[in-house]
């Protein structure tokens, strides 16, 4: 285990993080899903494989009008990709969203989102990467669990069936899942000891610093996700240093460290130093090493709702 951190220590979020949790109706044998582009265009052939997998289960599957259109770097105008995401979200027989990406772009239309028909009918946003900010604005604005993640393949081009399947029972079931650290990981060694309870909420890092100051939520008495790709010693450490030092990591609980990718895996062992550095300084429980984010085999787990991370036991417990 990394040095540092709190020792026995249990750091749990008040009963007003609890209250605040909007959890979205859980999906019937035949519930509608819709497929849209927040950000960057999807390769179709791989979003079809995943609508087959979805099939599998039992659900129909649409596509937003504007899902596969090319727009520079973003799939589709601002105006068409915001359109489809809130139709969808307004749509009454819509009982789910999933984005068929990320990429880039969602940034651009998060703070026009119809948060009121979110309010009136919450129903789950499946994505993960630059739909972090999705994710974070719908908690700031509505208090709404979400899912980061997706239908990840396995190494064969194949459904990854662990990964469908937990997916499944978080949209059609109550429960918890448990997540354990892979020592392959190079965030594994930033496991620090003791335990915290609160909201899980973050997701990539890059997406949780373009939200500071307007789309992330208080993250006071919740656990912070962080995953990361394109990882560069810089850039990981501006990161970092900007949410600690304008105070937007005061009073979290505790930090849940997923996959991060380095673009010279030379140097990755300095960028895991900058992490243990920013993350020693917050006086909190770290459980590094979890397969959550951009790297292989990657699994999905619920977000923001109530979660248990207990680095002595090496668990990440989140509730659906």
């Amino acid at each position: 285990m990394g040095q540092g951190g709190s020792t026995g220590i249990i750091r749990q979020a008040g009963d007003v993080h609890r209250a605040e949790i909007v959890r979205p109706s859980k999906l019937k044998p035949g519930a509608r899903i819709c497929f849209v582009s927040p950000a960057s265009t999807p390769d179709r052939d791989e979003i079809v494989t995943r609508v087959r997998f979805l099939e599998e289960l039992g659900f129909h599957v649409d596509f937003a009008p504007h899902a596969f259109d090319r727009h520079g770097f973003l799939a589709g105008t601002d105006h068409d990709r915001l359109d489809d995401l809130n139709s969808a979200l307004r749509d009454p027989d819509i009982r789910a969203v999933f984005a068929t990406r990320g990429g880039k772009g969602a940034y651009r239309i998060a703070d026009r989102l119809d948060f009121d028909a979110v309010r009136l009918d919450p129903k789950p946003l499946v994505g993960f990467s630059d739909i972090t900010i999705l994710h974070l604005m719908l908690m700031r604005q509505c208090g709404i669990a979400g899912i980061h993640g997706a239908l990840f393949r396995d190494g064969n081009g194949g459904a990854d069936l662990e990964n469908r399947d937990a997916l499944r029972r978080m949209l059609m079931e109550t429960g918890s899942v448990i997540i354990a650290p892979r020592s392959s990981e190079p965030t594994a060694g930033l496991t620090t000891r003791g335990k915290a309870k609160g909201v899980l909420a973050g997701g990539n890092l890059d997406l949780i610093v373009t939200a500071a100051g307007w789309a992330l939520p208080d993250m006071a008495g919740k656990i912070l996700l962080l995953e990361a790709i394109d990882c560069y010693p810089g850039r990981v450490d501006r990161a970092l240093t900007m949410l600690r030092k304008a105070g937007h990591l005061d009073g979290i609980a505790g930090v849940a460290v997923g996959q991060f990718l380095m673009v010279e895996p030379s140097r990755g062992q300095v960028i895991i130093e900058i992490v243990r550095e920013h993350l020693r300084a917050l006086g909190v429980p770290v459980l590094g090493g979890l397969p959550i984010g951009h790297g292989e085999h990657p699994v999905s787990l619920p977000i923001g709702g109530m979660a248990e991370l207990d680095a002595d036991a090496g668990t990440l417990t989140a509730e659906y």
